[in-house]
């Protein structure tokens, strides 16, 4: 594979990458490389180990978790928001349920609806950044949003839809959410170096998000000062790789619910189809987790019939897609 990690390096030169590249197939890594500043400011590198901010990527730990509940009786696929929501959320549809969240069919209204047409590094939020920090404070963000269709017509991308799916998980558990994800995904998979941590005070070993490939602005005032349900979640190159031998190897959720949440509910585009918090590709098994922000961007995508798994994650708005795609025609996934 030195071909390949030499490509790794052209390209990341010539495409300003910071961030970690990791492939494994079976038990073997096969390329593992880190590139770029984690802190552009006191100049300290990217290191394999660096963990790193994955934006929606987190969507399938959501729905691993909601998914265990389901799983051990707390909550039913079929469990309507409303039973859970009670009074909050009341333009939620009394009909929507944790399947329709997790496969996006809800129809609810997004409080960061990705129809709309929005240069990904704006001001977005509607509300200020520090007081959203547990899921419940989220509450204020998701209110007010009118239904786009009713529950289950179509696929629709949906990240409000995945916060309220944390705020289920939480309050019909009676554990917060980001310690129901430590405990339900990340301590069967060990993985760990991930967790919800808050941008204002990232520890050591952690990567800042940068909006561009150059200069010192970063993200901390774009996102959640802890991300939720639909995202936020810091990880490393190895614990994604983790994450995927534990799902697969049934060590987070049996195995037939495996074969459920990477059964397809919609087809989005001609090459791209959705289940239950995993995107799908349509002409093979390939498995895809995928995070794009201001500061973050963050795509792996898992071929379970090969046990191969290609993470690429990068701590600047577009700076993982070069390589993504990339390694994704060089290894056929």
């Amino acid at each position: 594979m030195a071909a390949l990690a030499q490509e790794l390096d052209d390209l990341a030169g010539d495409s300003s990458f910071s961030g970690v590249v990791r492939v494994d197939r079976g038990h073997e890594v096969v390329v593992q490389k880190a590139y770029g500043l984690a802190h552009r400011g006191q100049e300290i590198p990217n290191e394999i180990d660096t963990r790193f901010a994955i934006a929606s990527g987190a969507k399938g730990m959501t729905a691993l978790t909601v998914v265990s509940l389901v799983e051990d009786g707390t909550l039913e696929l079929e469990t309507t928001a409303r039973s859970i929501l009670g009074a909050d959320l009341p333009l939620v549809g009394d009909d929507v349920t944790v399947e329709q969240l997790l496969a996006h069919r809800s129809g609810i209204g997004d409080y960061l609806d990705e129809d709309v047409e929005t240069d990904v590094t704006a001001y977005v939020l509607p509300a200020p950044v520090h007081e959203l920090a547990a899921t419940e404070q989220y509450l204020a963000v998701l209110d007010g949003h009118p239904p786009k269709f009713a529950a289950g017509e179509r696929f629709s991308y949906c990240n409000g839809g995945y916060v309220v799916l944390a705020l289920i998980a939480e309050r019909a558990s009676g554990v917060p959410f980001h310690e129901l994800v430590t405990q339900r995904v990340c301590e069967p998979a060990g993985m760990r170096d991930t967790a919800f941590l808050r941008s204002d005070e990232l520890p050591g070993r952690t990567a800042v998000g940068y909006l561009s490939a150059d200069g010192l602005r970063t993200n901390v005032l774009h996102l959640p000062v802890r991300g939720s349900g639909d995202g936020g979640i810091y990880t490393t190159a190895a614990d994604i790789r983790a994450l995927w031998s534990a799902f697969f190897g049934a060590r987070i959720v049996p195995k037939r619910w495996v074969h459920e949440m990477t059964r397809a509910r919609s087809e989005v585009e001609e090459r791209l189809r959705y289940g239950l918090g995993f995107w799908l590709y349509a002409s093979t098994e390939t498995v895809v987790l995928e995070g794009y922000d201001a500061g973050v961007s963050f795509r792996s995508l898992h071929d379970p019939r090969a046990d191969l798994t290609c993470t690429v994650v990068s701590n600047w708005t577009d700076g993982a897609w070069p390589i993504a795609k990339q390694l994704a025609e060089r290894l056929q996934l």
